[in-house]
């Protein structure tokens, strides 16, 4: 009977040691398992951590570009626009079919279909702008990528449109020239009484080319900056410019009058501001009528200086206002061509002022006469 209950006992420690030893091994697997899932959870929240910063740096990268960019899937929906994009297209596009311009959308069905980039330029908006646009196969995808070619585009025609006037300003008085010339050959043994006469044209023809190609040299040179190295008292530069107009004014019979304040040195380029008041004042007397009035001033108002012109001559018609600081754009071309005008004056005035950090501002009212006003900070770098 005692080797029944020791057998027994035996079996109850041997189950007892069996269940400790199970659940020994089966806390520890529990710590394996959570140590890997652990682990893993860790790996997971890494990875998405790293996927989320390189989503916000290819959002900022895509919202610093200048560069439009468009993703559409293969079913013509939008994966991906960037803020250019809107900006250039007038909104975020909804999907392909309400791409516009049209010829944007054919530009990515085209480069679907043959999966090759395709390049287009188009039109649009109000004011108009053009795009350059092109449709790049990417997988079963299309990436547009649109660049704003406006400004370019407006240079070059610019470009064009200043080497066609300056080509024709210069034409004109060249063939005058090559006409006199001629003329003077001849009749210097026939007619030796016409010799004076077209003398003087050919001198007022010289005359006049001069002018351009000054002015176009003077306008090559600003158009890369002024220097801005000097302080310019403008009151005194004024009176000193004023008395090389004095005889000019009494020939052409108008009443020239200046009144100077001491004002705050400028800080800019004696020579280029000398310019900008020749140009203004010569404009002045050469517009105005026999019997009439060309006033000057220079003064100081809210830290800046003021140059004033104001005149009492034919003035301007309100159309032509935005237009008279244009190379060669002339109100009256016969009367500028007559007083010997080249018609870049004004748009030297207007590259100075914007190069001393100043503008200039005209007033006009045709038959009462025109007012311009110059505006430059009072000793400060433009």
């Amino acid at each position: 009977m005692v080797w029944i209950v020791a057998a027994a006992v035996l079996v109850v420690a041997l189950i007892g040691v069996a269940l400790a030893v199970r659940e020994r091994r089966s806390s520890d697997l529990e710590r394996q398992h959570g140590a890997a899932l652990e682990r893993s959870a860790e790996e997971l929240r890494g990875r998405i951590q790293s996927l989320d910063e390189e989503r916000r740096a290819m959002e900022t990268v895509l919202s610093s570009m200048e560069e439009g960019v468009v993703l559409f899937g293969a079913d013509g929906g939008v994966l991906l626009a960037n803020t250019a994009a809107s900006r250039h297209l007038g909104s975020r596009p909804s999907s392909l079919t309400a791409l516009l311009p049209l010829a944007l959308e054919r530009a990515v069905r085209t480069a679907a279909e043959e999966r090759a980039t395709v390049a287009v330029e188009v039109e649009t908006g109000a004011p108009s702008r053009w795009l350059r646009a092109s449709a790049i196969p990417v997988g079963g995808s299309v990436l547009l990528v649109l660049r704003d070619v406006t400004q370019p585009k407006r240079v070059e025609a610019v470009r064009r449109d200043f080497i066609a006037n300056a080509s024709h300003e210069l034409k004109t008085p060249a063939a005058s020239i090559q006409a006199a010339a001629e003329t003077i050959r001849t009749a210097i043994s026939e007619d030796p009484e016409v010799v004076a006469r077209f003398a003087e044209q050919l001198e007022r023809e010289a005359t006049r080319l001069s002018r351009i190609v000054s002015d176009l040299l003077d306008l090559s040179r600003l158009e890369s900056g002024s220097d801005l190295d000097e302080l310019v008292a403008l009151d005194r530069l004024l009176r000193e410019e004023l008395e090389r107009f004095e005889e000019v004014a009494a020939d052409a019979q108008v009443t020239l009058s200046v009144r100077t304040e001491v004002t705050p040195p400028v800080r800019g380029s004696a020579r280029d501001l000398s310019l900008l008041v020749h140009n203004l004042v010569d404009n002045a007397i050469r517009y105005t009528k026999p019997g009439g009035r060309v006033g000057v001033a220079v003064f100081a108002e809210d830290g800046e200086v003021l140059l004033k012109v104001e005149d009492t001559g034919t003035g301007i018609p309100s159309r032509d206002l935005s237009r008279i600081f244009e190379r060669f754009y002339r109100v009256d071309r016969a009367r500028s061509r007559e007083t010997g005008g080249t018609g870049l004056g004004l748009s030297i005035v207007k590259h100075i002022a914007e190069n001393h950090g100043g503008t200039v501002e005209v007033h006009s009212e045709l038959g009462r006469g025109t007012t311009f006003l110059v505006r430059l900070p009072a000793g400060a770098a433009g």
